[in-house]
């Protein structure tokens, strides 16, 4: 049937044929107005356009697909929105045209093969039609005549944007089911292999393949979905949520109708809101859900391994290859992985006599699926089960017992831990072969290794002479002169690669880069490898420099910087106390008293106050954090990172893609997509004080009972301060040893940096005189954005002292 609807659709197209004149200046086509080349119908808002478009690079020449889509007007970036023919583009050299057909549809034809490429397919009980391009993005077929008349609309058949307006949802009546779906790669507008998709319970689903679910947003509220509180902002403020025997939908609107906010699914199946920043050219991406690429089913492929903390996330495991080199360039990694070397199988031994044999991978987190078998009691027995089984592809043995995986194995994450004993350590079955090839590369470099070190042993003396007049420079970093007195050392790339022993002992990592802990002859240093950097050598020194001169006992040390190549290397003084994360958060540390926690807050505001007030430029951090505030052996907090925006270009729309917590250290600011200030610190500042104050993550489960936000710490601390009783709220590990005094005023100040108009935030000079005692705060208001989150009801009229100046 579809066949001849096509072959019916054309002959009545060529009966209807005419020479249509084409048109760039309207928002209609019509019997007598055709769209072709690279004319484009335009909204008469100017807000959208639709046309055909190419996209990816055109100048490359590689993409040879032409689509009917539907874009944002004035963004330079194409992005399309919404695509017609996804599934079947125009190929090179075809030129298509988008016209009124005979049967009244709206339809794409493809001049090369007289045919028909796409079509509305409505059933059309007019003569009259025409395709209107509306102010909201939304494309209908209507009647020229009669506007309410529509017989097909774009915004019943979405791709993988949710237009402000439209709804995505159940018809229960018809059977429509409204969902996004994620588009194929980056240049290939098919549909791809994630959705999203409204149940007919209500709750939002993110899937794979249609059936399995690795995101939900939780049971509607009234105001938001209950696990996705961050819906509440100054993007997307008005939702519609309907849920009866007739339809279940959503749809929201937006407050300015001006702004250009893109909502939708990307090709790695996450979740997102971007808006679009005039200034910048460029998208700032403010919310993804899921936060990390890993927490996406699949999203690297069969027989791949996630890490988020690399880029690119998907490698392949031991001894397999890339599929598809080319889809992994356009972001498809969903085919994963193939076998270098086929599995022995049935014959238990390949041509030289050999058995498969396992390859283990530490530090993973399991995928899905395993089969357990209780009968293996051991690894080895457990390794002879996978062995006799041909479509066993893996092991792990552990607490859990004896787990095996057959064919595909998909969502093996890496770790960022090690795990305890051998839980956590899967075994790759591999042929022989493969494990024997490994073993003559591991042979052939320990005799490399022995020959270098033979030789390396008649230069003995020569390198014991060279350290005994350098002294204590073992790695002789060259050193530049450097501006201002400030004595930062320029190290040569070999050098720092020997002082972390190859990088190999990871401190950390963020978003900007890893932190490696290395060993100088006299002591310990924090490498930073930054990967954001792409600024040419003379501005990155200049701007190291420029960063080596700020000094201050709250801010971790310069000492020096490589530049080599596209190595871009930091080096810092090394904190024995890691950072406040660790000792806040993990149970196996040492509870840090009052005394301790009142220092270690006030050290941070006089960092940010100096950072914000006393530097020839007001440098913003844009990422205060726990993991940021590191502590020397004193517990003297010393700020880390203050550099990197400025290093960087001040390319803030990175980090904000890698944010993590439900309600984080974001100010809401960032969400409007306005010029941030110095506020923007102090709103992360008071959010990091209510977590010194509580000794917990301000969105631990624990503060919430079956999707209640009103246990939000920050609010919990504002409603206490209101009315009493603010010895409850500190940390229990305390056991009261508290000054109450300061905690009060550490509450107090803690409310006031969350206020959401910047203005009435402190800075963070003020911050400092109140945690001294010289500045008197009145009691804060409720902030309007949290205490709508939460569930609350309470007034929130400010009341704040004069002083309102921001950098």
């Amino acid at each position: 049937m579809p066949l001849l609807h096509h072959v019916l659709l054309g002959f009545i197209f060529l009966l209807s044929l005419h020479t249509p004149v084409s048109s760039a200046a309207t928002d209609t086509v019509s019997p007598a107005y055709a769209l072709a080349g690279n004319n484009k119908l335009v909204s008469n808002n100017k807000k959208f356009a639709l046309g055909f478009f190419k996209p990816g690079n055109e100048s490359s020449n590689t993409n040879h697909n032409t689509y009917l889509g539907i874009w944002f007007n004035k963004v330079t970036k194409l992005t399309p929105l919404w695509t017609a023919n996804g599934e079947n583009p125009v190929v090179d050299p075809a030129s298509p045209e988008l016209t009124i057909s005979g049967d009244g549809n709206l339809a794409i034809f493809d001049h090369a093969t007289k045919s028909i490429i796409w079509s509305t397919r409505a059933n059309i009980t007019a003569n009259d039609t025409i395709a209107v391009l509306l102010n909201n993005g939304n494309l209908v077929l209507r009647s020229s005549s009669n506007s309410s008349n529509i017989f097909w609309q774009s915004f019943d058949y979405p791709t993988d944007t949710l237009f402000a307006g439209a709804k995505i949802g159940w018809d229960k009546v018809t059977g429509l089911n409204r969902r996004l779906v994620s588009r194929k790669n980056s240049i290939d507008q098919a549909p791809g292999i994630y959705s999203l998709e409204l149940g007919l319970n209500g709750d939002g689903h993110l899937l794979w393949n249609s059936t399995i679910t690795y995101w939900s947003s939780g049971d509607w509220n009234g105001r938001y979905f209950g696990l996705a509180p961050e819906m509440i902002g100054a993007v997307m403020p008005n939702f519609t949520f309907v849920h009866n025997d007739q339809e279940a939908y959503f749809t929201y609107t937006l407050y300015d109708d001006t702004a250009i906010v893109h909502t939708g699914l990307d090709v790695f199946g996450r979740g997102l809101v971007g808006i679009w920043l005039e200034g910048k050219q460029d998208w700032l991406m403010n919310y993804r859900q899921p936060v990390v690429h890993c927490d996406v089913h699949a999203i690297c492929g069969p027989f791949t391994i996630c890490d988020d903390n690399k880029d690119p996330f998907c490698d392949c495991m031991k001894g397999f290859s890339v599929r598809s080199q080319e889809d992994w360039e356009l972001d498809d990694r969903t085919g994963g992985c193939i076998r270098n070397t086929p599995l022995s199988c049935d014959s238990s031994k390949d041509r030289t006599g050999l058995t498969d044999k396992f390859y283990p991978v530490q530090s993973i987190g399991l995928p899905h699926n395993a089969e357990i078998v209780r009968a293996a009691t051991s690894g080895d027995e457990c390794s002879q089960v996978c062995l006799s089984n041909c479509s066993c592809t893996a092991y792990s043995y552990g607490k859990g017992g004896c787990s095996i995986w057959h064919d595909d194995l998909y969502n093996v994450k890496q770790l960022s831990d090690t795990s305890d004993g051998n839980e956590g350590v899967l075994y790759i079955r591999l042929a022989a072969k493969e494990l024997q090839s490994s073993e003559r590369k591991r042979s052939a470099k320990i005799i490399r290794v022995a020959i270098g070190a033979s030789i390396g042993a008649l230069f003995l003396m020569i390198l014991l002479l060279i350290v005994w007049v350098r002294k204590r420079k073992w790695f002789a970093p060259t050193q530049e002169q450097p501006e201002c007195g400030i004595g930062i050392v320029a190290f040569r790339y070999i050098d720092l690669q020997r002082a972390t022993k190859n990088f190999s002992e990871k401190l950390g990592g963020g978003s900007f880069g890893s932190v490696f802990k290395g060993y100088l002859s006299d002591s310990t240093i924090a490498v930073k490898r930054l990967d954001g950097a792409r600024q040419g050598e003379k501005q990155f020194r200049a701007e190291v420099n420029s960063i080596g001169i700020i000094q201050h006992i709250n801010l971790v040390k310069l000492i020096g910087f490589c530049c080599e190549g596209d190595n871009r290397l930091l080096v810092y003084e090394y904190m024995q106390n890691r950072s406040l994360d660790v000792c806040l958060f993990e149970a196996n540390n040492i509870v840090l008293d009052w005394t301790i926690r009142y220092q270690i807050a006030m050290g941070v505001a006089k960092g940010l106050a100096y950072l914000h007030n006393s530097c020839r430029d007001c440098i913003i951090h844009c990422d205060i954090k726990p993991e940021n505030i590191l502590l020397d052996a004193s517990y003297v907090p010393k700020i880390a990172d203050f550099g990197m925006a400025k290093i960087l270009g001040r390319e803030f729309s990175r980090a904000m893609t890698t944010m993590r917590g439900t309600i984080g250290y974001m100010a809401p600011e960032w969400i409007s997509g306005t010029v941030v200030t110095s506020k923007v610190d102090v709103y992360s500042y008071g959010m990091v004080l209510f977590e010194i104050i509580s000794g917990r993550r301000n969105s631990s489960h624990e503060y919430f009972r079956d999707g209640d936000y009103s246990f939000f710490f920050p609010m919990q601390v504002a409603r206490k301060l209101l009315y009493g009783d603010i010895g409850s709220i500190v940390d229990a590990n305390l056991k009261g040893d508290v000054n109450l005094m300061e905690v009060e005023r550490a509450c107090k100040i803690a409310c006031w940096c969350i206020q959401d108009n910047e203005f009435d935030r402190p800075t963070m000079g003020e911050v400092v005189q109140s945690l001294e005692g010289l500045l008197e705060l009145d009691m804060p208001p409720l902030p309007r954005l949290l205490n709508a989150i939460t569930g609350g009801s309470h007034p929130v009229t400010p009341q704040y002292f004069d002083s309102k100046s921001a950098c």
